[in-house]
């Protein structure tokens, strides 16, 4: 067997080490990340009377976006554990040894990073934007239907402040029975309703709950005065208790790349400014490209370090800490671009330091005898 071949074959050894290991991470952070979402999640739709079904619906329209949070930080540690594993295991020194430079390493690294790039760059412009723009969908539905809101058989309820409703059943033709509404919306005046039945009516101009057969008490907090009245029927327009946002507008947040390229000069005269679209188009590309880097700068950092029996503690620390700097960067960058999007460049800054950090990094694991000479010059 060739010397090429055994590089060959350590190059699909580490790769698919390192995309193992980066399934496994990925899985984990997602987990994690998930179950800190999905409690603040389900909390807010079961508390407005959605079914689990909804809660399920929300949480996968949830997930690309939350894919793209952990993609960066799963291919940094699958990087880093796999690459401390073989400085443990003296494999790097082996293969260093039959004349494979630090360059040549890389390359497996690279094209892992590469296969990172490809995942985020599928999410970023084609399923984050899509599953945004059905979760708004939803969310819009989710705020016009009452039935989901107000109407829950045997619990108070309180849609909006100062507003409480309850319906002891709500029969197989849609009768509210037993109805009780109390609105203290205006502090000058407390009024309760209470009906034998009510249905709800949906017109052109809102929704109303009619209510038959049933008591209006008006309670004066000044005087301490309570008026009621018996009604036949009573309406009860509710369509304050819903939500202002029925309707929502496009962002480009929810369109994909290409539509963004295509309808460019429709959404500018639409109002978009330049600066947001050229910010959200190119920030898409960027971080694409930063998870090449995330991978690169933790293989190199460990392979600057070498071997150590104290371990690679102080290496894994600095390439954390650089990718925490260039990471800490991008929030900075996107208000440039929003003021003028002729300065769309700055968004690829990170990308460009990090790859010329890794690039020096690689360079002096590969010169390492210069080093010591500058070193013992200065001294």
């Amino acid at each position: 067997m060739t010397k090429g071949d055994n590089v060959a074959r350590f190059d699909r050894y580490l790769l698919s080490q390192l995309l193992v290991l980066f399934g496994f991470f990925s899985l984990v952070l997602v987990a994690v990340f998930w179950i800190n979402r999905a409690v603040q999640l389900f909390d807010r739709l079961i508390g407005d009377g959605q079914t689990a079904l909804v809660f399920l619906e929300f949480t996968v329209l949830g997930l690309p976006r939350l894919v793209t949070t952990v993609l960066p930080i799963a291919t940094f540690a699958a990087t880093i554990y796999v690459t401390n594993r073989l400085n443990n295991e003296s494999e790097l020194t082996v293969m260093a040894s039959t004349g494979s430079s630090p360059w040549r390493l890389a390359r497996p690294v690279f094209l892992f990073g590469l296969i990172s790039a490809v995942m985020m760059t599928v999410l970023s412009h084609d399923l984050v934007p899509r599953a945004s723009a059905q979760l708004s969908e939803r969310e819009v539905e989710i705020s016009q239907n009452i039935t989901a809101r107000i109407l829950t058989e045997g619990t108070f309820l309180s849609p909006v402040r100062g507003v409480t409703f309850y319906t002891r059943e709500i029969g197989e033709d849609g009768v509210l029975r037993d109805v009780f509404v109390a609105d203290r919306r205006d502090p000058s005046t407390r009024m309760i309703y209470t009906a034998a039945e009510a249905y709800l009516v949906r017109n052109d101009t809102g929704t109303s709950l009619i209510m038959v057969d049933g008591l209006a008490q008006r309670l004066l907090p000044d005087g301490l005065r309570l008026s009621t009245a018996k009604f036949q029927d009573f309406s009860f327009d509710i369509s304050g208790l819903m939500r202002s946002d029925a309707t929502v507008a496009e962002r480009i947040s929810n369109m994909s790349t290409w539509r963004l390229l295509q309808d460019r000069d429709a959404l500018l005269a639409e109002g978009t400014s330049a600066g947001a679209l050229a910010e959200e188009t190119h920030s898409r590309f960027a971080r694409a490209t930063f998870c090449v880097v995330t991978a690169l700068i933790g293989f190199a950092t460990l392979l600057v370090g070498g071997y150590s029996r104290f371990g690679v503690w102080r290496e894994i620390v600095i390439a954390f800490l650089l990718l925490l700097a260039l990471d800490g960067t991008r929030s900075t960058l996107t208000d440039p671009v929003l003021d003028d999007a002729s300065k769309w460049w700055i968004l690829y800054a990170p990308s460009v330091v990090g790859a010329v950090i890794v690039t020096g990094m690689l360079w002096s694991a590969s010169h390492p005898g210069w080093v010591r000479r500058r070193l013992r010059g200065v001294a």
